[in-house]
């Protein structure tokens, strides 16, 4: 099963793979998770262990492996990835395989940045496009993260903020308890502005905002983060430790995803997993 997107940058794929995950565990199927993990996460296929960490397997591989209790496994070569998961998953959710052909499919998903929709409608590197537009017509499914891009029959989706965990000791704090309090809120994922604007339904609009690129974030932050809460995205959160901030965190946020509307996308699955065991059997 492919989850990708048609555009560079960040659109959520991540956070749906996981509340994907999730509902088809509920159904009693046994799921894994394949992705190429940072840098073809600098080795050979294998599967992500405690022993693993962001800077070797990609922060997106790690945050999906703590918070499922799922195998993720990675690879240079994302079919080599599926292969060390065939044997024990009757479900295999590839994380970015859209334009990966190699790949075999029996479902495919597109997920689609609300806020950014498709830009200028033009190919990379014109335009954020890695493919035509007309490619989405070939998926089965759409989902669009957040408002602002309407697509007819697409499952719709809004991320929201659930806690903030502190990096000291993992203890978790409403969102809200932030509101009136001025922040240093850091990002370095594919679109920050999505994550600002999240985080700010929790705190006031005078928040103080540093969307920073990876090699600035923990410097920027600490700079900026003197005697003020640093809140940073999940995915950054695994590649830092806090150091040096005297208070900081990450904004968990959880997939709210229209029952009704992912309903069909759930019995396609179920149903495509079922006659897949059907043939090899």
């Amino acid at each position: 099963m492919i989850v990708g997107n048609l555009t560079a940058g960040g659109t959520g794929k991540t956070p749906f793979v996981i509340w994907l995950a999730g509902k088809l565990a509920g159904r009693g199927l046994r799921v894994g998770v394949a992705t190429r993990g940072y840098k073809g996460a600098k080795g050979g296929a294998r599967r992500l262990t405690d022993v693993d960490s962001a800077s070797d397997a990609g922060d997106e591989a790690m945050m999906i492996r703590r918070r499922l209790a799922v195998p993720v496994a990675v690879a240079p070569r994302r079919a080599d990835a599926v292969r060390l998961l065939e044997a024990d998953c009757d479900v295999i959710l590839c994380d970015d395989g859209l334009q990966h052909y190699a790949l075999a499919r029996d479902v495919e998903i597109v997920v689609v940045d609300g806020m950014r929709g498709f830009g200028n409608g033009l190919r990379i590197p014109a335009g954020p496009l890695r493919e035509p537009v007309s490619r989405i017509e070939e998926a089965d499914a759409v989902v669009v993260n957040g408002t602002g891009t309407d697509l007819p029959g697409a499952i719709r989706m809004r991320l929201e903020p659930v806690a903030v965990v502190a990096f000291r000791d993992g203890s978790r704090r409403a969102p809200s308890e932030y509101a009136g309090r001025e922040v240093v809120a850091a990002a370095a994922i594919g679109n920050p502005e999505r994550y600002l604007c999240d985080a700010a339904r929790a705190r006031p609009p005078d928040r103080d905002a540093n969307a920073a690129g990876p090699r600035a974030l923990h410097a920027g932050a600490c700079r900026r983060g003197r005697g003020k809460p640093v809140l940073l995205t999940e995915k950054d959160a695994v590649k830092c430790n806090g150091v040096g901030w005297s208070e900081a965190g990450y904004v968990e946020v959880a997939p709210e995803v229209d029952a009704a509307e992912a309903a069909g996308l759930l019995d396609l699955i179920v149903r495509r997993a079922a006659e897949k065991q059907e043939m090899t059997s």
